[in-house]
């Protein structure tokens, strides 16, 4: 991998002429970038293939394999995703106020782009031109750090990526990729501050927390995230169980699947057992607390950690 500091260098010259781009002409390369994604899918899928035989080795648990692996569909919706990034306003130039002072001075503020963004996340490929599209269309370099176990799928991902950007008269060093995974770099990367100027963490609380005590650059801190599902009194069992259902094991492993479920204590008796029944009969364990597991004694009895759960 190349020096730390290079990769800043060629970061900090790729923000000016990023930040000058037009709208058209932004919206252009990240349609041309989706169309390369799909060109190259047997490429990508072959990264990814040893990034998800490895895993299994490991013992890498169900969910975590799931966010992990790429599908000939999944890379059409990442190209899908980068065309409706395309299709949203520019907010890069907008005026947001503007005001005169008593002196005659027109003080106002107006949206333009941070410069070098740095982020670092866990094992999930589809992050890497997520975090590409979203930086590219608001005029930013962007610098990746992903997870050792996807280092195969971000490095096609980013090659194909940095191929299109060339091909449209952009500089490829929009984007670049540490192909170091190792704690020493990510440590190092997170004071890189003459160069990177915010860090985003994107992944689970351990990941956070070490970005937040160790980074020398701004930090935008994300949280962990548990996502919830409330059902009440009132509610429609039958969409209730669909969508509880869905939210939950549509796919395991992605953010924002359902993590904790609130039922009101008018329609536990009878809602309880019905979820219960429905997720169970896809291999989905229930953590109840004292009120729910005297419902469903079946369940397992959960504990302040899970209460705090992100998975």
């Amino acid at each position: 991998m190349e020096a730390l500091e290079i990769i800043g260098q060629r970061a900090k010259e790729a923000k000016v002429s990023l930040g000058l781009l037009g709208q058209t002409k932004k919206n252009e390369t990240l349609c041309a970038v989706a169309d390369a994604l799909c060109k190259s899918a047997a490429e990508i899928l072959e990264g990814n293939k040893v990034d998800v035989e490895a895993a299994k080795a490991n013992g890498m648990s169900e969910g975590l394999l799931d966010r992990l692996t790429l599908t000939t569909a999944r890379i059409e919706a990442l190209a899908d995703g980068l065309r409706k990034v395309a299709s949203l306003p520019d907010p890069i130039g907008s005026v947001l106020s503007m005001d005169q002072r008593p002196n005659g001075l027109m003080v106002g503020k107006k949206r333009v782009p941070l410069g070098v963004v740095g982020v670092i996340y866990e094992s999930r490929p589809n992050v890497t031109s997520d975090v590409f599209g979203l930086c590219f269309k608001t005029g930013n370099a962007v610098i990746l750090r992903g997870g050792s176990d996807c280092i195969h799928s971000n490095i096609v991902i980013v090659k194909v990526i940095r191929e299109a950007l060339e091909a449209c008269g952009i500089t490829p060093d929009a984007v670049q990729l540490l192909t170091d995974t190792s704690r020493e770099t990510a440590t190092k990367f997170m004071k890189l501050n003459q160069y990177v100027d915010v860090l985003i963490p994107r992944g689970g609380a351990g990941l956070i927390s070490s970005v937040v005590q160790n980074s020398t650059i701004p930090v935008i801190e994300t949280g962990t995230g548990n996502c919830h599902i409330y059902v009440d009194k009132d509610a429609d069992f039958e969409m209730a169980l669909n969508i509880i259902d869905n939210a939950k094991t549509q796919r395991l492993g992605v953010c924002n699947a359902c993590e904790s479920l609130v039922i009101h204590s008018a329609v536990l008796d009878e809602f309880m057992p019905l979820v219960y029944e429905r997720l169970t009969a896809k291999n989905v364990v229930f953590r109840a607390d004292e009120r729910a597991k005297a419902v469903c004694p079946q369940c397992e009895t959960a504990t302040e950690e899970d209460f705090g759960r992100s998975t």
